[in-house]
This record gives structure tokens, sequence and C-alpha cells, in this order.
């Protein structure tokens, strides 16, 4: 996957309005779905909102120069330029931080938002999430 193209709005007014659609969908639909249940609805919401968005985009692992199809993808890109990986777990855990860092690696992309749906108040379930930073 190459550098894709510069995105249509301001990062941080992506980024914004990604919570704010997050915010809707988990306003209507409260913690304790799946995964796959807020997928669904995200996809709907941002799309209504008048942004693109590939669902399970395919993300090849490329070592040394060779693509390998491994089975990894992105839950969803928005506008070509925000990875965004959702759950639906007790706690966002450190692995699921470095898993979205390592997608934005292997896809080369700069910003990714970590969003678990199974909490009261989902402002505690975001996480934003910037490629080449150090922890």
């Amino acid at each position: 996957m190459s550098r894709m193209a510069q995105p249509t709005l301001p990062i941080n007014v992506l980024t914004r309005e990604i919570i704010g659609a997050a915010i809707s969908v988990h306003e209507e639909l409260g913690p304790g779905l799946m995964e796959s249940a807020y997928e669904a609805c995200m996809v709907h919401e941002l799309t209504h909102r008048g942004l693109r968005v590939e669902r399970q985009k395919p993300l090849p692992v490329v070592y040394r120069g060779l693509a390998l199809e491994c089975g990894y993808r992105l839950d969803l890109l928005v506008e070509e330029s925000v990875v965004v990986e959702l759950k639906s777990v007790e706690m966002i855990e450190r692995i699921h931080c470095k898993q979205l860092l390592t997608y934005l690696k292997l896809s080369k992309m700069q910003v990714g938002l970590l969003i678990n749906f199974n909490v009261e108040r989902l402002r505690e379930g975001i996480k934003r999430i910037v490629n080449g930073l150090k922890d």
C-alpha cells in the first residue's frame, strides 16, 4: 500500500468528524454489541456525513520487498487518510495501541483512531495514535 492522496479535509477536522460519528453511533446503540455491528453503523454514519469509507481494507505485510497477503485488514480507512480500528472490549490494552501503530506503519498512514465502543461514555474509549512519535 503506497502513501495515499491528501485528505479533502484537514486531518484534525476529519478526525473530529469521525469521532462525532462514533459518538452518534454509541448514543444510539450503547455498549455491549459485537464489533461488527459498530463497524457497519460507522460506515453508514460516515457515508451519511459525506465521507469516503473503505471497510475491511486489505493490508499486505511487506518483508524485504515482498508483499505478503497475511490476512490483515484495516477496519475502516476514511478519506484515504485516517485508519480507524474498532473494538468492543472491556478496556483498551497497550497491545491494541501497538496494533494500530503497526497498521499505520504498514499502510504508511500518519493518523489513526482506536475506538472502543464497550464503555459508558465513548470519549473514554477513544485514543488517537500518530505514526512517527515515540511512546
